[in-house]
């Protein structure tokens, strides 16, 4: 990935939810938890996946151009990285032994093949670096551009946040490329990190992304993921707590339209007490073979006490021929918590919605939108960027133009 540095301006139906408080899952005698598999920086360690391993079989293989497997890393300019940072904040691209060094920097070890690949095979990165202390009012924003998709690459991403630290970080994609990434990102002791991904890219693109988060003790982090354009975008988040009164919300929005696959896995690992975590993810299809996945895996281990946890999905089809699979998981291993939820929903839009904004005058197609638009409008509250959420408003908009809706 080739780095050049810039300034510029830059009501579902069929909600099932069920909570569990003091329970616990009890594994079989000598099994490890599916939610929380052995990681190894050793590409060897990792097989090919194939679509009977539980976490790709949703995923579309044959569309991925061998990302997941061995597809040569291209490691030329297919791919230009620009930023935009307030003073006192460090960005920077990383080559040969310092690239090296900062892999793994945030504690991750792979749990799959592809990043395994990034960590030993990418010679090259980009580091976001906010020191002890700053507190920025304007954010980091860093774009990623792809020019061809017929060229595989990788790119490794550090963001490293110090104690007491509190800054916001755009990360937005576009263009056209077929790339796989590894997103490390480490937040110190009492720091306050806003973390917002756009995957904007071209129709004829590809994605494999993994976020990790490591939250330090009482640091407080926000992760976004707003994900629209692309052929096939699939992002993994997870989430290691490095001490207690770590608090962490995750949110998402998507919308897919005809033959596009768009899937977000999350893996919450509630490692240290008193720690907190809220997740609320919702997407919108539309188009023949419109599809989305999303998989929320929260693990709540023994030395978890205090965990409070929730985490939504929730769905809107908006025409035929469109298909979202949403299977949240929680897996408890202490009962000494505060509460553990989850929901999930999918439907169509609520027809008692649309007569009532139609019994007021408002035209069948303004009504869809306005439906639409409330949707969405509890995810864009929470962001808290407004030249994002100024962005995504636009999106969607030009989204519910392809369909008349």
């Amino acid at each position: 990935m080739t780095t050049m540095q810039t300034t510029q301006d830059v009501a579902p139906n069929g909600l099932a939810e069920h909570s569990h408080v003091g329970g616990r899952t009890v594994r079989a005698s000598g099994a490890e938890s599916h939610l929380h598999p052995v990681g190894s920086t050793a590409v060897a360690d990792h097989a090919v996946p194939t679509s009977k391993d539980e976490p790709w079989r949703f995923t579309p293989l044959r569309r991925l151009r061998e990302l997941h497997a061995d597809a040569p890393f291209a490691g030329g300019g297919s791919l230009t990285c620009r930023w935009d940072a307030p003073d006192g904040v460090t960005v920077r691209g990383t080559t040969g032994e310092e690239a090296g060094s900062l892999k793994g920097a945030s504690g991750y070890l792979p749990a799959d093949r592809f990043t395994a690949r990034i960590m030993a095979e990418v010679s090259d990165g980009l580091l976001v670096e906010v020191p002890a202390g700053l507190a920025v009012n304007e954010p980091v924003v860093v774009t990623i551009d792809g020019t061809d998709a017929s060229v595989p690459e990788a790119g490794h991403i550090l963001i490293r946040i110090g104690e007491q630290a509190d800054a916001t970080v755009v990360l937005g994609h576009q263009g056209s490329a077929t790339v796989a990434h590894l997103v490390e990102v480490a937040v110190a002791d009492g720091a306050r990190l806003k973390l917002v991904t756009v995957a904007d890219w071209a129709a004829d693109s590809v994605q494999l992304a993994h976020h990790h988060l490591a939250v330090g003790r009482d640091a407080t982090v926000r992760h976004t993921a707003l994900t629209f354009g692309g052929n096939v975008v699939r992002t993994s988040v997870d989430v290691d707590y490095r001490g207690p009164g770590g608090d962490v919300e995750m949110l998402g929005l998507y919308f897919a339209d005809a033959g596009q696959h768009l899937e977000h896995r999350i893996f919450v690992d509630h490692d240290a007490p008193h720690c907190r975590s809220r997740v609320l993810y919702k997407g919108a299809l539309q188009g023949r073979a419109a599809r989305t996945v999303w998989i929320g895996d929260v693990l709540i281990q023994q030395s978890a006490e205090g965990t409070d946890t929730y985490e939504m999905n929730r769905n809107l089809l908006l025409t035929d021929g469109c298909r979202a699979d949403s299977v949240p998981n929680l897996e408890i291993e202490t009962g000494e918590i505060v509460g553990a939820g989850h929901a999930s929903a999918t439907g169509r839009l609520d027809d008692e919605h649309l007569f009532y904004l139609q019994s007021r005058g408002i035209t069948p197609e303004m009504a869809k939108r306005l439906v639409v638009r409330g949707f969405f409008g509890e995810v864009l509250h929470k962001i808290g960027v407004p030249a994002v959420v100024d962005r995504i408003t636009e999106t969607i908009e030009r989204e519910l133009a392809i369909s008349g809706n």
